[in-house]
């Protein structure tokens, strides 16, 4: 029997806490972690489903697309707590997140919770008491628009990345993968590197020098000769071709121009032209601009800040962070500029309130843009005590920005004064400008960030003039001539590709985040300081892309794609008849099915290659980049490193000349070993230098006979090889230690009780001592040679791992399942996340600032009912061997 509380389903257990606070004791607020099923990956497919369409991809292709869904272990123990909570509820309220995903979630909660009570959509965008509880008063339906929309994304994204994914396995290489939008991501980071790479720099020349009036001096640059004007970098394109009519300036002419003007110092003011501008604020955050402007202001990764966010969200800092929309609540324009009067005066307000206008066709999802919550925005330092340093940081960022929306606009003069000078007959035009500010407005709170573009340093840095007028006669002082190379368009960073992605209509803002993580974690693109990077690996996938799949990764294609998408949440969209058109075509698309079944013929070898210039070809292979080129032997031609720090646009021709030329690093007799006489050599190879003893001619193996058949194959003798010490280098180290090495494992000694030999070695995860089966990492590789039995036994006796503390590198709140605190530590693997008695590793690609607590909840979740690890065994397969066919 219900006892009349009202079941309140989040998905996170932070707003769990926070909302039960503010709804009391009729409500019992409980949390799902995310999301309770998913499409069902090909191990949890039925068997009489595997053979039909359902088992290729966990979607029924041939009955509307409708997707098979199966509940993950955590899923199942979380659905059966809310069943039980359930049970004694006389309403439910499903108040999981106002966007595509939360409505997804709420759907399928309904779905698999089957609840007999009334159900109501409890939506909100600020975790504050007031919020909350108006939610409750103002409930909706579910918005089944705005699931088909987020059902269709996730089924279309799977149909795109099972197919395509497969082709690059097979012809790019194990682990790769492709998707709708990182693929687009990747094509235009890779891109950009190629306009790199087919970048030809052009220089010029002008004249810089201080010009002097009474005390006062200023800057002034040199730009026009006898009326003409000098080039700039803008004039110039990416083959370093001019394309307008300009004067190039060469060193002489431009030291030629400075002499003639230090002879005669003297010039006048020919011109003072003052023009008033203003300046308006920018509106409030987005989920893309906060991306943006963390990455320019804070080095905060998209993904890092899309984290700080959520937690600033759930801990009721902020309104919702994932929003397209730039528009303020009546509330929030009043608390913004209440605050900024009060910080900044009367004057720091225009007359009327600012709005916004929205530019995007279905702003999703929240109905405002971030803010600070509540309807007075708390100050950065009345916060303080509540925030960890990042979100401190970004609560700031977010304050500022918005109190800043509403403020007015910043009012200046720029003064730009033109100068003549006489250079041995020729009439040097000069100018320098200013800027001075003659209200700040909303640049007392605010600023925006800029990312870096071409012809940045062609601009004049701002600086102050002194009260000019035509006629003044000026003194030139330290006149310089200065060269200029013109500059490739820099390379992405996260904040400029998120832009760029935002402004071709390509994935959602909220997912940017994770789009960057990926193609981060797959090896397309690595950082340089800020700047994306893509790999040789990214240059291979993305011409297989655009070869084979040209439509897919179509950019206009990709947006389009979105906007359908949009058109299914606003309900004017057939969501399977779209799955039909995209998966099978139409006369406008020839869709997914056809382009993958009609592949053809793709040559691997072909796409992994780039040729360089006429020196080389740069081939991408299993363990990475090399230069190919012909050996001494036609039919084996050499191969050459590339190193792993050498971007795809610094491998020039000349680069990797320089490279084939370079002498064989490492290819030196060390000596002969005393015992056989052989010879001691280091070498350099793919996975850095080793040292190889070199087996007599009459050893090495030889091309013999085919045996008969059931015959043992005879096995050709291997030289011996060993490793160099981190520590350690080819060009120094000598025969000593050499053999030393090359006799590794060594024998410690004997354990007196089992009578087992221990011994003392290297190994992929570092140094360690082993007993029989048991192993145990040692402080350093020196220690392979120092350690003593007494210390190894001491290390064995201690507990296993007991010898390495981990570190503590974050920690959170008790976990709700165990009760106990959660730990991020460093450990002998790396970083993972623990409660004191379940241990997860954190997934290759990210670190610590990744985990939220949220995070850290989920995983530990999917550890317990995963349950532990089977053990392993080991089981001897028999290959029957075809007999070979007769010849004919």
């Amino acid at each position: 029997m219900a006892h009349g509380k009202k079941l309140v389903i989040v998905e996170s257990p932070t707003k769990m806490r926070s909302i039960q606070g503010y709804l009391g004791d009729g409500y019992e607020v409980l949390s799902s972690v995310g999301h309770i099923r998913d499409l069902a990956d090909k191990k949890d497919i039925p068997a009489e489903l595997k053979k039909t369409s359902v088992g290729k991809y966990s979607i029924d292709i041939e009955n509307d697309f409708t997707p098979l869904y199966v509940e993950s272990d955590r899923g199942k123990k979380t659905v059966t707590e809310l069943k039980r909570a359930l049970k004694t509820a006389d309403e439910l309220l499903l108040a999981t997140d106002e966007d595509r995903e939360g409505e997804a979630i709420a759907w399928h909660l309904l779905e698999t919770l089957k609840p007999k009570v009334p159900v109501k959509r409890m939506v909100f965008h600020e975790i504050t008491k007031d919020a909350i509880q108006a939610a409750v008063k103002n409930t909706r339906e579910l918005d089944h628009a705005l699931v088909d929309a987020q059902e269709t994304r996730r089924i279309l994204d799977r149909l795109y990345g099972w197919d395509v994914s497969d082709v690059t396995r097979r012809k790019v290489g194990q682990g790769t993968s492709a998707g709708r939008v990182q693929s687009a991501a990747t094509r235009m980071v890779v891109e950009r590197e190629r306009e790199r790479m087919a970048f030809v720099s052009a220089s010029y020349w002008d004249v810089e020098s201080t010009a002097v009036k009474d005390a006062d001096s200023f800057g002034i640059r040199l730009t026009r000769v006898d009326g003409a004007p000098l080039a700039r970098g803008t004039d110039f394109d990416d083959t370093g071709a001019l394309k307008k009519a300009v004067v190039v300036l060469s060193e002489t002419d431009a030291r030629e121009l400075a002499t003639a003007l230090e002879a005669s110092a003297a010039a006048s003011v020919v011109a003072v032209e003052a023009k008033p501008g203003t300046r308006s604020p920018k509106p409030p955050f987005t989920t893309s601009t906060l991306q943006q402007e963390a990455g320019r202001k804070l080095s905060m990764s998209a993904k890092h800040a899309m984290g700080v966010a959520q937690r600033l969200y759930e801990k009721g800092y902020i309104t919702y962070m994932r929003t397209d929309s730039t528009a303020l609540s009546a509330q929030a324009v009043t608390a913004a500029r209440t605050q900024a009067v009060e910080l900044y005066g009367d004057k720091a307000v225009p007359a009327n309130p600012r709005s916004y206008r929205n530019n995007a066709k279905n702003a999703q999802e929240a109905h405002e843009a971030i803010r600070p919550s509540g309807e007075h925005f708390r100050k950065p330092q009345d916060v303080a005590s509540g925030l960890d340093r990042d979100e401190l940081r970004l609560y700031d960022l977010i304050w500022k920005r918005t109190v800043a929306s509403q403020m007015a606009d910043a009012k200046y003069e720029t003064t730009t004064v033109t100068i003549e000078a006489d250079a041995a007959g020729k009439t040097a035009t000069f100018t320098a400008s200013g800027t001075v500010y003659t209200f700040k407005g909303f640049l007392d709170a605010y600023e925006e960030g800029r990312d870096e573009k071409r012809g940045d340093s062609d601009k004049a840095d701002d600086q102050s003039l002194p009260v000019l007028a035509v006629g003044d006669a000026l003194q030139l002082r330290d006149v310089e001539p200065k060269g200029h190379a013109t500059s490739p368009k820099p390379r992405y960073t996260e904040a400029s590709l998120v832009k760029a992605l935002e402004e071709r209509g390509i994935g959602r803002p909220s997912t940017f985040a994770s789009i960057i993580d990926v193609i981060l974690d797959r090896g397309y693109v690595s950082k340089r300081g800020q700047a994306l990077v893509p790999s040789w690996l990214a240059f291979s996938i993305v011409r297989l892309l655009e070869e084979h799949f040209a439509d897919l990764v179509d950019y206009d294609f990709t947006a389009a794609l979105e906007d359908d998408l949009d058109a299914i949440a606003r309900g004017e969209q057939n969501r399977a008849a779209w799955l039909k058109e995209f998966y099978f075509g139409s006369d406008s698309h020839v869709g997914l099915r056809n382009i993958v079944d009609n592949l053809g013929d793709i040559d691997a070898r072909e796409i992994n290659s780039t040729k360089i210039g006429d020196v080389a070809v740069l081939r991408f292979g299993r363990y990475g980049p090399y230069l190919e080129v012909p050996g001494e032997d036609p039919e084996t031609p050499r191969r050459i490193n590339v190193p792993d720090d050498l971007a795809p646009d610094e491998l020039t021709p000349e680069k990797a000349r320089e490279l084939i030329d370079a002498p064989v690093g490492g290819d030196r007799v060390l000596g002969q070993n005393p015992e056989n006489g052989r010879d001691i050599v280091v070498k350099d190879g793919r996975f850095g230098p080793y040292l190889e003893e070199v087996l007599p001619e009459e050893e090495a193996p030889v091309e013999a006979e085919k045996p008969k058949r059931g015959a043992k194959k005879a096995v050709a003798p291997k030289p011996k090889r060993g490793s160099l010490f981190k520590s350690m280098s080819p060009e120094t180290i000598d025969l000593e230690t050499a053999l030393k090495l090359l006799s590794l494992p060594r024998e410690v000694g004997t354990d007196p009780e089992s009578g087992t030999v221990i011994t003392a070695q290297n190994g992929p995860y570092g140094p360690y001592i082993k007993k029989g089966t048991d192993s145990r990492s040692i402080a350093s590789e020196e220690m392979i040679f120092d350690i003593t039995l007494e210390q190894a036994l001491e290390i064995f006796a201690q507990p296993k791992y007991a010898n390495r503390a981990a570190t503590s590198l974050k920690e959170f709140e008790a976990d709700p399942v165990s009760g106990k605190p959660i730990r991020i530590k460093d450990g002998r693997f790396g970083a993972y996340v623990t409660d004191g008695t379940t241990n997860v590793t954190i997934p290759k690609g990210q670190t610590p600032d990744d985990i939220t607590f949220e995070v850290a909840v989920q995983m530990l979740a999917d550890k317990r009912a995963k349950g532990p690890a089977p053990k392993r065994t080991t089981r001897r397969t028999t290959t029957t061997r075809k007999a070979p066919a007769k010849k004919k």
